[in-house]
């Protein structure tokens, strides 16, 4: 709920604040995971292709929320909508898994991407800056859901972080296990999402909420 001292302008104004940054942050994921998608099959690189695949999920866990959140009691379809959330994410973890353990046991060694090296980069400084401005406009706003989703912009910025490091490792030192080691990493964040929304925290999956003009969330850690 918004505080008392918010005047209604400033309320509305926050309000279109919030959802510029969640639409502009869905906008850039789909682009995100196109391009780490096209760039992983190219360099055979298990770290990118994980990261594109974390890059859709994160999008269709958008879509599935901003569905339940269409229905005239969304209620009805939380539980549903949790469930399909964590089955995209488990399914995620198993994918990548696979094919970052495939590339260690046989020893593909994954070529060298400047495009997946710039991307990482280029999410690393974006994810943050996104972060803060939703997360300062959700504490003004008082908005619980606003906050949460500004953390899981910070756990893309991990993601971006260890995606980076395996990335550079194997262009710069040719420590080629680095690729596949940052793919399992992305697979464990995937893990704890899964686990996250089966259990049904609402605070792994605001941004389809964002988007109906949701402002708060049933959080198990205390996000307000």
């Amino acid at each position: 709920m918004a505080t008392p001292l918010l005047t209604g302008a400033r309320t509305a104004a926050l309000r279109r604040r919030i959802r510029i940054i969640v639409s502009l942050t869905i906008a850039y994921n789909v682009v995100e995971a196109a391009v780490a998608l096209i760039a992983g099959a190219a360099a055979s690189s298990s770290a990118l292709v994980g990261f594109g695949l974390d890059s859709v999920v994160e999008v269709a866990s958008a879509t599935f929320v901003a569905w339940q959140f269409s229905a005239p009691d969304p209620r009805q379809r939380e539980r549903i909508t949790l469930r399909l959330i964590a089955g995209a994410f488990f399914a995620l973890a198993l994918v990548v898994t696979a094919d970052a353990s495939r590339a260690l046991i046989s020893g593909d060694a994954p070529g060298h991407s400047s495009v997946g090296i710039i991307l990482a980069a280029l999410s690393l400084a974006i994810m943050p800056t996104l972060a803060w401005f939703e997360r300062r406009t959700g504490h003004e706003l008082g908005s619980a859901t606003a906050v949460a989703d500004a953390r899981q912009l910070i756990i893309c910025s991990y993601l971006s972080a260890a995606l980076l490091v395996g990335l550079a490792l194997n262009a710069l030192l040719g420590w080629w296990w680095a690729d596949p080691l940052a793919a399992l990493v992305i697979a464990g964040f995937a893990v704890r999402e899964g686990l996250e929304a089966w259990r049904g925290d609402g605070c792994a999956t605001t941004s389809g909420a964002l988007l109906h003009g949701q402002e708060s969330c049933d959080c198990q850690d205390g996000c307000g």
